[in-house]
């Protein structure tokens, strides 16, 4: 963490304590706890605490500026003071939103998806075989190895149709989910609800389905397991009767 000495700046010849306490101690001794908590969510507490208390003054566009630096994104940082506003007031929210603009203008990330791999380009050769839009990364080469990996995203919503990966021994698939949350199903078994770390072996010639939940994007891995005589058969959609239920039951 860089050395404070905002105190000692403004306030070192009027209050020189407190200037010895605001750098050597809040930002020097507790901000600099990084073991205990990060910069980033030392940040959004911050933050929220001077929202509660109606604080909206040169100090929280300080705090505003540092969480940026500190990796709060602009999509976060308004997800943040809007989960707030519940409990710290409207006006108070509308107030940190007006200063969050202007420290966030310049930011024109476009939100990214896909996690650590990276989204990759629209999955239109299986686009048949997917409600909404997939994208499709191939994290190896085709042919350079017996194991074939890809990361896979789904938009909100999207799912593929009901398949099978057919071997007459080995073979089926492993799924590592890596960002969003999505569902997998085996048929004649409920579907099970997934997020980032789990991981799904899929078996060959079960068939089963998976994709992204309706109000979130889904990445994970595929990777294909060697087999004897190995095939997909793609089947019927998964229908929005189905889906819909999906979480609610």
């Amino acid at each position: 963490m860089v050395k404070q000495t905002a105190g000692r700046d403004s306030l070192g010849n009027f209050a020189p304590k407190f200037a010895e306490l605001n750098d050597d101690v809040l930002f020097g001794e507790v901000w600099s706890r990084e073991d205990k908590l990060s910069l980033r969510d030392r940040s959004l507490v911050t933050i929220c605490v001077f929202m509660g208390k109606g604080m909206v003054d040169s100090s929280l566009k300080y705090h505003l500026m540092t969480a940026r630096k500190n990796g709060i994104t602009k999509e976060e940082m308004a997800e943040i003071i809007t989960h707030a506003a519940f409990y710290a007031g409207w006006p108070n929210a509308w107030a940190v939103f007006n200063l969050a603009k202007e420290v966030y203008a310049d930011d024109d990330t476009k939100e990214t998806h896909g996690g650590m791999f990276g989204m990759g380009e629209p999955n239109t050769a299986y686009a048949q075989y997917f409600i909404g839009n997939s994208y499709l990364k191939p994290l190896t080469k085709p042919g350079s190895s017996v194991v074939s990996i890809a990361n896979v995203t789904f938009e909100p919503g999207c799912r593929n149709n009901w398949h099978i990966h057919h071997a007459i021994k080995g073979g089926g698939q492993i799924l590592v989910c890596v960002e969003g949350n999505g569902w997998y199903q085996e048929e004649g078994k409920p579907a099970q609800s997934l997020k980032p770390g789990d991981v799904v072996t899929i078996p060959a010639n079960v068939k089963h389905w998976h994709g992204a939940q309706k109000d979130s994007w889904f990445s994970h891995l595929a990777i294909e397991v060697p087999g004897e005589d190995t095939s997909n058969e793609w089947c019927e959609p998964v229908n929005d009767k189905q889906y819909n239920k999906l979480g609610s039951e």
